[in-house]
């Protein structure tokens, strides 16, 4: 897969309505976790929920960085 072709941007979208979609996802059922379990658990997929989002962004973000800087095939070892 070439850098920047329509292919690798079809594939960065993809990732992007995955986070986007798994962060919805969150946001609706933490009230109900809540109500169930204690804070700090909730506290804790919060922060295990914005650390797989970070990393999911920063992997993004330097597979797009080795494209411009033609240093690496980009974000070629993600599934597709």
């Amino acid at each position: 897969m070439a850098c920047f072709s329509l292919s690798f941007w079809e594939q960065v979208c993809i990732f992007i309505v995955i986070v986007i979609g798994l962060w919805s996802l969150i946001k609706l059922f933490l009230p109900y976790l809540t109500q169930y379990l204690p804070s700090i658990v909730v506290q804790i997929i919060q922060i295990i929920v914005w650390v797989i989002i970070a990393i999911i962004i920063i992997v993004i973000i330097f597979g797009l960085l080795s494209c411009l800087l033609s240093a690496g095939s980009g974000l070629i070892h993600f599934p597709h």
